[in-house]
């Protein structure tokens, strides 16, 4: 018994178990890790040839650091009061109304994971099988997705010596992957390529942006380790978009290239390079890219569910979720929607997370601590009414110019803006209306 405890992470969401383990080295492995991942890879890929490489590079450059400054505020919120995310949720929420982003974070993240486990079985699976002549996707996929769990279970200590040492791995070997294109093939042809124009600039910068908005929902989860503040927000920041521009940028590389070569298009550097002898090193950016993902989506799925149940035991939800996303990322057909995800993803939590983030910054920290959000958190309110009618205004705006009427420029920003500007008004008229009445 006492051999599976010490294994076994003990996480709680109690602010007081926090070991601040992160400095600002640690902060930028964590983020860097994290977001160099297939997916966002297969992001870059979207962007090129739709746009030329030059001008979805700096859209990238642009949107990822842009879009990464809320997430940089729910991990300070993380920070400086050592609460995860959906529990600081209840501050702006109430009690009640913060399980409803709970619930959609859980089912999200394992929806992530499922996406991504995938991709790494079947970057693995192409690598063996042109060393071997195997081919086995489903097992590799569920190798990939078993190591996962693993680690997931040591919880958040296990996870960031796993994201620290992989964080080395990928850009060497991240390195060796560019290194390989440009020897193999006219790497320089790619800033030539005519854009076809299909997906317009702004469309593409919302997925940059939506790309960035996706992770907030884990800020607070790993950020509240942060030893701080000067950690927790140059960290991530830096880890981030360093991460974005060497993901985006291989996936932008690797379809102009398959498009100027004739080749069809695809996310894999594995298919482009394995003919000369570097398909293992594109394998494995694939494999350790969706392991270093994957554990913090499994983690932080597990502590959305804790925040529902405050008293499961960690590794309990944390087991059987990994096993869901196991099961899940054998569903034939899972990466046909992938765009849409990215968009439906943000259409619900850019507007929550806009609440919390004025509510937090411009309305009143002093009510987010332990005792009032966890040891107390029956006597809150069921519900922030006001909070409540913001999000669902904003929520529909976000509908309504994602797929009635879409804006030229996106709609993640304006939405962000519009929703945390109409909470902050409605606010200081209600307190207006409250002085005038005593």
């Amino acid at each position: 018994m006492n051999d599976t405890s010490s294994f076994l992470g003990q996480d709680t969401l109690a602010s007081e178990h926090v070991e601040h383990s992160l400095g600002l080295p640690g902060t930028f492995a964590l983020w860097l890790g994290a977001n160099v991942v297939v997916t966002t890879i297969l992001t870059g890929m979207l962007l090129v040839p739709n746009l030329t490489f030059g001008h979805a590079m700096l859209l990238v450059l642009v949107g990822s650091a842009v879009g990464i400054i809320p997430l940089v505020l729910i991990g300070l919120m993380g920070q400086q009061t050592g609460m995860t995310t959906m529990v600081l949720a209840r501050g702006t929420f109430g009690r009640r109304g913060a399980m409803f982003p709970a619930w959609v974070n859980l089912l999200a993240l394992i929806a992530w994971s499922w996406i991504q486990a995938l991709l790494a079985g079947m970057s693995l699976d192409h690598a063996v099988s042109s060393l071997t002549g195997y081919s086995n996707v489903a097992l590799f996929t569920v190798l990939c997705e078993g190591l996962v769990v693993l680690i997931t279970l040591r919880g958040h200590l296990g996870i960031e010596k796993a994201e620290k040492l992989a964080a080395v791995l990928m850009l060497v070997l991240s390195s060796v992957v560019v290194f390989a294109l440009a020897k193999n093939y006219d790497l320089p042809s790619i800033t030539e390529l005519d854009a076809t124009g299909a997906l317009g600039a702004g469309v593409a910068f919302d997925i940059v942006i939506a790309t960035a908005f996706s992770w907030i929902p884990l800020a607070a989860d790993y950020n509240r380790h942060c030893r701080s503040p000067r950690a927790a927000a140059l960290g991530t920041w830096g880890g981030y978009v360093t991460a974005t521009l060497i993901a985006m940028g291989l996936g932008a590389t690797v379809s102009a290239l398959s498009v100027s070569i004739g080749f069809p298009q695809t996310y894999d550097p594995t298919e482009l390079l394995s003919g000369f002898g570097f398909g293992l090193p594109a394998s494995l950016v694939i494999f350790f890219s969706v392991l270093t993902t994957n554990v913090m989506c499994v983690y932080s799925a597990t502590l959305s569910y804790m925040s529902i149940r405050p008293h499961t035991t960690f590794w309990k939800p944390a087991l059987i979720i990994g096993v869901a996303s196991v099961l899940g990322s054998l569903i034939p057909g899972i990466l046909d929607s992938f765009q849409n995800f990215l968009l439906i993803i943000g259409s619900i939590f850019i507007p929550a997370f806009s609440l919390m983030i004025v509510d937090y910054f411009l309305i009143g920290r002093e009510r987010y601590t332990t005792q009032r959000l966890i040891e107390h958190a029956g006597q809150l309110p069921a519900v922030n009414l006001q909070a409540l009618g913001c999000y669902l205004v904003g929520a529909l705006l976000a509908y309504y110019w994602n797929w009635v009427a879409p804006l030229s420029f996106g709609a993640s920003l304006p939405v962000f803006v519009l929703t945390g500007t109409l909470y902050y008004v409605t606010h200081q008229l209600v307190r207006h209306q409250r002085k005038v009445r005593t």
